[in-house]
């Protein structure tokens, strides 16, 4: 199993696809590494040498990735919630900030639903 940034990535996958499970690294930027390390994008990760290995590691660290990008969104999360624009706010309460509409749907970001029951009648 190769390690590339702290990540196993898989063997038995090929090279474009195997590289995606670094965070930060989607697919066309996963073309990119391996265009500028010299690798075909359909070997698998198995088949690759040491020398091509090598090559990917220098491509990857030109980027941000792993855990530096991880802190990195959440600072700027913070700062967002710091300075008290719509965005941080909406972050604050768990709402959706990007003008979703939240009577019906947005789930994800509310939670499981809370019930709450209707104020009982006063009988005279």
């Amino acid at each position: 199993m190769a390690r590339i940034a702290g990540v196993d990535i898989p063997k038995q996958k090929r090279g474009v696809i195997a590289l995606t499970y670094i965070f930060g690294i989607g697919r066309s930027r996963a073309q990119k590494i391996l265009a500028t390390a010299n690798v075909d994008e359909s070997k698998k990760v198995s088949d690759w040498t040491d020398s091509e290995i090598s090559g990917i590691r220098t491509a990857v660290g030109t980027y941000t990735i792993e855990g530096e990008l991880r802190s990195e969104t959440q600072l700027n999360i913070k700062r967002l919630m710091d300075i008290g624009c719509y965005r941080g706010i909406r972050h604050r309460s768990g709402l959706p900030l990007r003008g979703q509409r939240t009577k019906n749907n947005s789930r994800t970001r509310k939670g499981r639903r809370k019930t709450v029951a209707n104020k009982k009648k006063v009988t005279k």
